[in-house]
């Protein structure tokens, strides 16, 4: 064979949702910088809805999910849309690759699976692209297949490349079944036919899933070291596809700097109070801010809140707190004008700025994994109030399996009280173990460097797709 003279043009598509688009859109730049043509298209609804900013790199399309005349912010319950954008998606992508004509592959978001088919019939290349780390997917693909069977009957759970998982620290789609069915039922179709696909993407790095050496720090003062057996999760799932590990996708200029017009994701939901942030940081000393976010999706309830705020007002530590506007009322006032020393309160922030800013000195969050790989690639201890969804099992990796964070414990009513929360937070920023935390995410954020930089691990994963593409 030898190499094609015509450029390879690759389809990406994506779940309409922030924590799937970001993360696509940066792989597509990686791939645009080594050559590939790239055309991304998300649904026309949620194109209405965000900014996505220019790049001469990669062309812009959509595709309908048979909402494209809702107006912005509408809402469409999950038992409607979900049904309805695998009906609507597929005809309309297979429209959009007719359109696009000469296609050599399209990259799909897990979420899409019936993209695969829509790339199968058109005879080009299928690969799958999961925001999840491989340790969630694992547990989905085993409920998928119903080797791990819901509702779960153990305590504990057991699969290949895992450590041990109590009940509760599987995603909340396996134990909790009964909550949110019709999400429940995608997660785990994401595997349906995941056999037939050409190539399995994880938004990860390759040391990040298959080193697991535990580094305990007791609540006591002693801290104790010791490991594991080292657990490969992404080796056992490269023996059934051929996966690739191609992140983190965090923009270039805070990891490798090799793309270097890559400040900061393309798309925004609302403007970032960028200079409000910045300003109020500036004369914070170092370390010593407390940063929380708890993604655009499900946010604390009300008594949840009412803990937080308390435990933030009454604490020793600085904060900034990114919430949703309509929770700014269950917060004191004082802290949404910018003009208290103590803690302020924006409804939108850059977040990678944010966490990159030397005063920070701990993320509060829900453990979504992109703020999570954030907050691992910029070095920023972590202090993990898991809401739903794979935030419990990310959490749980997070303090017992990195080892770059700490759980915060909720009560017996599955509140996070203001005493565990303000012990949690007074142990990371300033505590034996946080010193111990604050090494090992260093390490992390390094081995993160490492990897999607030139000739690591990731890198070399993009390259391999890359060069045959353009043998094909």
């Amino acid at each position: 064979m030898s190499l094609r003279t015509k450029q390879p043009h690759v389809l990406v598509i994506s779940y309409p949702a922030q924590g799937h688009v970001n993360p696509l859109l940066q792989f597509c730049k990686r791939l645009a910088a080594k050559g590939i043509k790239i055309t991304f298209a998300t649904t026309k609804s949620f194109s209405k809805t965000v900014h996505i900013d220019n790049n001469t790199l990669i062309s812009f399309e959509t595709f309908s999910d048979g909402f494209d005349n809702n107006t912005p912010g509408q809402f469409v319950p999950p038992d409607v849309h979900f049904p309805k954008l695998h009906e609507v998606g597929s005809k309309s992508l297979s429209d959009l690759v007719t359109k696009l004509d000469g296609l050599n592959a399209i990259i799909y978001d897990g979420f899409l699976h019936w993209a695969l088919d829509v790339a199968k019939r058109f005879g080009i290349v299928g690969a799958a692209f999961f925001t999840q780390t491989c340790a969630v997917n694992s547990i989905y693909y085993h409920v998928n297949r119903n080797i791990l069977k819901t509702p779960l009957s153990n305590s504990v759970v057991s699969l290949p490349g895992l450590p041990k998982l109590e009940n509760w620290e599987t995603p909340s789609f396996v134990h909790k079944c009964d909550v949110f069915p019709v999400v429940r039922d995608v997660v785990f179709s994401q595997f349906t036919d995941i056999d037939r696909a050409d190539w399995v993407f994880f938004n990860s790095f390759y040391k990040l899933e298959e080193e697991h050496k535990k580094i305990l720090a007791s609540r006591s003062i002693e801290v104790k070291t010791y490991n594991l057996e080292s657990k490969k999760v992404v080796d056992w799932m490269m023996k059934l596809w051929r996966v690739r590990t191609i992140g983190p996708t965090l923009p270039s200029m805070y990891l490798d700097k090799q793309l270097l017009d890559d400040e900061d994701y393309m798309i925004n939901l609302l403007k970032p109070k960028s200079i409000e942030c910045m300003n109020w940081l500036k004369n914070k000393p170092k370390r010593s801010v407390v940063y929380l976010s708890f993604g655009s999706l499900i946010q604390p309830g009300p008594e949840q809140m009412e803990e937080i705020t308390s435990s933030l007002t009454d604490g020793e530590f600085s904060f900034l707190w990114a919430m949703k506007s309509s929770e700014e009322a269950k917060v004191p006032k004082e802290f949404l004008n910018g003009e208290s020393k103590k803690g302020l309160v924006v409804t939108w922030c850059s977040q990678l700025e944010v966490l990159a800013h030397e005063s920070i000195g701990c993320f509060v969050t829900h453990c979504g994994f992109n703020s999570i790989l954030e907050a691992i690639g910029l070095g920023v201890p972590i202090v993990a109030i898991p809401q739903w969804s794979d935030q419990t099992t990310n959490a749980k990796y997070v303090e017992d399996v990195w080892c770059v964070g700490v759980r915060a414990k909720p009560d017996a009513n599955g509140i996070v009280n203001r005493r565990a929360l303000d012990e949690c937070i007074r142990e990371v920023m300033e505590g034996e173990k946080g010193n111990v935390i604050k090494n090992n995410v260093i390490k992390w954020r390094d081995s993160a460097k490492e990897a999607i930089g030139e000739g690591g691990s990731s890198d070399k994963n993009i390259d391999e797709f890359v060069a045959e593409l353009k043998l094909q």
